[in-house]
């Protein structure tokens, strides 16, 4: 039966979209060339640690979603997405090989009239200069007379109750107005308001400017992290006090590391334009040199608690709490657990980890000994790290549990641990 949707990229972005689409009522097809993902996602099960759970899969399902490998289905839809992933690459910056990959399977099957929209996280003129292209020439048609083409940076807060898709403001340019209007068209059937961009390059910076928004401030407040400890300055009470104020401020706080599937973006650099600016954003690249430090800051705290408390962190039983990027769900994307734990092990520090989401973690591809009772693991650890909240912890009771409890997320009640 032919879908109304194709979903290109089956990940932390093409999923929630299918999610919404399906409950919409729309018919969609999810296309994806891993034959582990189809299996996993056929079986009712998610294919990607930390998305969807799989009581969400089932319902989809249960909907009409339809997992595929086969590339014919995409020539029977109205509407195409790709969500392929853009991981950054060793020179930092984001690898577009999965959507050139998307957009050639995409293309070879391309009727006249289809919507095509890009949602990966991508440089700006990546649709116009890099998407357009492999369209035009593996389908024979012409973008923006023959099919409309646009960008919709993807807005999504995994596990955040509050704003969900329907509820969150969709950001769309085109290639043309009218690939505007079809744009606009299939996301108003997803969420509550459309927001039309000038253009690809608008929508497209619109989602740098987001993501470097969270990164810069992120690095400020970690700055800020680093002073106050040093002036003996509590500031996760500046913080209290200072989200006060009406206007002007905007509450960031700080932690071991800054995770996720958003990373910062410089448009200075573009591997594919011969129209590079030449103008790179400073301010991002300290912001990322900032919070890169910060796992080292982490292990350089460790040390001098358990040197307080004369112990070494050679030998040193150190207990992680919480490996993942954010609280409460099980993605690692970027976690920066895992880079501490492999700096402690370096130092000869013996580890080992609790974490209500995640049952198996490796270092190296080493297995990490899992603590199955968290207040006896603390009670014997020389040193207890959390590095990420899960609302499942009581930091009162582990507090009086642990022997020696740093806490980097600032969650713990005043005066019961040591904090960042």
């Amino acid at each position: 039966m032919p879908a109304d949707l194709a979903v290109i990229g089956l990940g932390h972005l093409g999923l929630p979209l299918a999610q919404a689409a399906v409950a919409a009522g729309i018919q969609t097809v999810g296309y994806d060339t891993d034959p582990r993902a189809f299996a996993e996602l056929s079986a009712g099960r998610t294919p990607v640690e930390g998305s969807l759970p799989a009581s969400d899969i089932r319902r989809m399902l249960s909907g009409g979603f339809r997992p595929t490998t086969n590339e014919a289905e995409l020539g029977r839809v109205r509407t195409a997405v790709i969500c392929a992933p853009t991981p950054l690459g060793p020179d930092r910056t984001l690898d577009l090989s999965a959507v050139g990959e998307a957009a050639r399977a995409l293309a070879a099957r391309l009727r006249p009239h289809t919507t095509v929209l890009l949602e990966s996280s991508v440089p700006p003129g990546t649709t116009e200069n890099f998407l357009l292209p492999l369209l035009e020439k593996g389908s024979g048609l012409r973008g923006g007379r023959d099919f409309h083409l646009a960008y919709s940076p993807t807005r999504l807060d995994p596990g955040n109750r509050t704003h969900v898709y329907a509820n969150t403001p969709k950001v769309i340019g085109g290639l043309t107005p009218a690939c505007t209007e079809s744009a606009a068209a299939f996301y108003s059937r997803l969420t509550d308001k459309v927001v039309r961009a000038r253009g690809p390059r608008e929508a497209e910076m619109t989602k740098v400017l987001e993501t470097n928004f969270r990164h810069v401030n992120i690095a400020l407040v970690n700055e800020m992290a680093v002073l106050c400890h040093d002036l003996g300055v509590d500031l996760w009470d500046v913080i209290r006090c200072a989200e006060t104020k009406p206007f002007g401020f905007q509450p960031f706080r700080p932690g071991p590391g800054v995770g996720g599937h958003g990373a910062p973006v410089d448009p200075g650099f573009l591997p594919y334009s011969s129209r590079t600016p030449g103008h790179p954003l400073r301010m991002v690249s300290l912001a990322q040199e900032i919070n890169d430090r910060m796992p080292q800051y982490v292990i350089q705290r460790c040390a001098t608690l358990l040197n307080e408390h004369g112990k070494s962190v050679r030998g040193a039983r150190v207990l992680l709490l919480g490996v993942t990027y954010k609280p409460d769900l099980a993605d690692q994307e970027a976690s920066p657990a895992r880079e501490i734990a492999a700096r402690l092990m370096d130092m000869g520090a013996q580890i080992g980890y609790h974490d209500p989401h995640v049952l198996d973690w490796r270092v190296r591809e080493l297995p990490v000994p899992r603590a199955d009772s968290l207040y006896e693991a603390a009670s014997s650890a020389d040193l207890t790290v959390l590095l990420q909240h899960h609302r499942t912890y009581d930091l009162q009771g582990l507090a009086v549990k642990a022997q020696l409890l740093l806490d980097t997320r600032g969650a713990t009640p005043a005066g019961a641990a040591h904090r960042l």
